[in-house]
């Protein structure tokens, strides 16, 4: 993506109106499509300007609002710290404060697009049945409270029935997440949950509304001291919205815009007939690996993935892996899988970039069906490549045990997944490899039926599972490399 290196230049903040309504604005949607849309700006002009919406939090409205929305992203180059001011945001709302204000700008004429990054779980629609989850919390309230919501559908849902209310085009609907087929995903659970509330709604969203599939790329840690610290330096400014984030991006588009679009290609991102090949690229090829080392990485004591890619055998580990999810793609055109495996693993290593092994290893059961059991299912039944799935799976189900068992009081807290409660169920009285696989392994409708029923996977898992509770990280990378 095309930015400039300049460490404090910003665009005109009042050279366009708002045109995008964007729901979650954390630090990734600040480090991706708000940047890309600055560019494009600056680049072709248009009347894009972003009104972010926080759907939890308030403190980063707060933030953003105190300083009209312009903040700084820090690009951690290996030769040292790039600034970028940006100014696409226009404002901030916190949709848990009041809610009319995030309705009012989903109603605007002028809004042609809503983009969404949001955590997978907060989504509350069923992956296999294409259907709303009934009794995901914000789903069960939006419903009994449609006219109130709180949830992502339920927000989504009230916005275009407004719109349709007083005659006016519906926006096109853009998920920005880890999720596959995620315009497909969501456009059957707005629906679906359109039709739980309107079903003359739902038709007029079935046959009116867009909603293009994308695949987004670029590590963000968290930002910390030192993110604020350089913002400083670079820029003169006390940022308290400020972020940090590496060179790379990426975004690869469904162009499906009825109304228009920014000229986000001018920054740089990929408009396509077709996402998914690229989307599995990523899925299988990063987010794998970043769960492979965040998971081992917990285990090993290994805070950053940067860390884990200092040792050796772990990258290698890392690299076979890729090689491994790469076999289970059909060759992609202007694509080599070995150059695009190579340059994630410069990526992982960059000493600049602090990615904590923690944050990745978050909502597991949200984020191994598509990144680890997929692609497992897609090799054939006894292959060795299995070995770096399984061992991926195993560390997961070490993590789980080693919080359980280091905090049963806070334990729900501590696994930071949405069946915390279950996984705490399952391992009550579970402490040998084969107890535990058989107790995760069955969480209800989880793990594909292929796995569930391979006795080979079976075995595999327990095996990594062993040597990792009995030896510990790095003896189960040392055999998986041995294999």
């Amino acid at each position: 993506m095309t930015s400039s290196d300049n460490s404090a230049a910003a665009p005109d903040a009042d050279r366009a109106t708002a045109g995008i309504v964007h729901i979650g604005i954390g630090a990734f949607h600040r480090a991706h499509q708000a940047v890309y849309t600055d560019v494009a700006m600056q680049a072709k002009g248009g009347n894009w300007r972003i009104i972010g919406v926080s759907l939890r939090s308030t403190d980063i409205v707060d933030a953003l609002n105190a300083q009209d929305c312009a903040f700084t992203v820090i690009e951690r180059h290996p030769d040292g710290p790039k600034a970028l001011r940006i100014t696409s945001l226009s404002k901030a709302i916190a949709a848990s404060r009041d809610i009319v204000p995030v309705l009012d700008a989903l109603t605007d004429p002028a809004i042609g697009i809503v983009t969404i990054t949001v955590t997978e779980k907060a989504y509350g629609i069923d992956r296999v049945l294409g259907a709303v989850q009934a009794e995901h919390p914000a789903v069960k309230h939006d419903l009994a409270n449609s006219t109130t919501p709180t949830g992502l559908l339920g927000i989504l849902v009230a916005g275009l029935k407004r719109r349709q209310q007083a005659g006016i085009r519906p926006f096109t609907v853009v998920s920005c997440d880890n999720l596959p087929s995620n315009g497909v995903l969501l456009r059957k659970g707005v629906i679906d949950f359109a039709k739980r509330v309107d079903p003359d709604l739902a038709g007029w969203i079935a046959d009116n509304v867009s909603f293009p599939s994308t695949m987004v790329d670029r590590i963000t840690p968290a930002a910390t001291a030192r993110t604020f610290e350089d913002a400083k330096i670079l820029t003169e400014i006390d940022d308290p919205a400020a972020i940090e984030t590496e060179p790379f991006s990426q975004w690869v588009i469904e162009d499906d815009f009825p109304d228009g679009r920014p000229a986000w290609e001018e920054a740089g991102a990929i408009l396509v007939h077709d996402v998914e090949p690229y989307e599995l690229m990523k899925l299988r090829m990063l987010n794998g690996s970043h769960s492979l080392i965040a998971y081992l990485g917990q285990v090993g004591d290994y805070r950053y993935v940067r860390d884990a890619m200092a040792n050796e055998a772990f990258s290698q580990l890392v690299a076979q892996h890729m090689k491994n999810a790469a076999a289970t793609m059909a060759p992609l055109a202007g694509i080599d899988f070995s150059d695009y495996g190579a340059e994630l693993v410069e990526r992982f290593r960059n000493p600049e970039i602090a990615h904590e092994t923690r944050q990745i290893a978050m909502d597991g059961t949200e984020k191994l069906p598509q990144r680890i059991f997929s692609p497992a299912c897609d090799l054939p039944q006894e292959s060795k490549m299995l070995g770096t799935f399984a061992l991926c799976f195993a560390a997961w189900m070490a993590v789980m045990r080693q919080r359980v068992n280091t905090a049963q009081d806070g334990a729900v807290e501590l696994l930071n997944d949405p069946r915390a409660n279950e996984i705490m169920e399952a391992l009550a009285d579970s402490q040998d490899a084969a107890a535990i696989y058989e107790k995760l392994s069955g969480l209800k409708g989880w793990m594909p039926k292929q796995l569930l029923h391979s006795q080979f996977w079976r075995e595999a898992v327990i095996e990594r599972l062993s040597i990792l509770m009995s030896d510990g990280a790095d003896a189960a990378i040392r055999h998986e490399i041995d294999a």
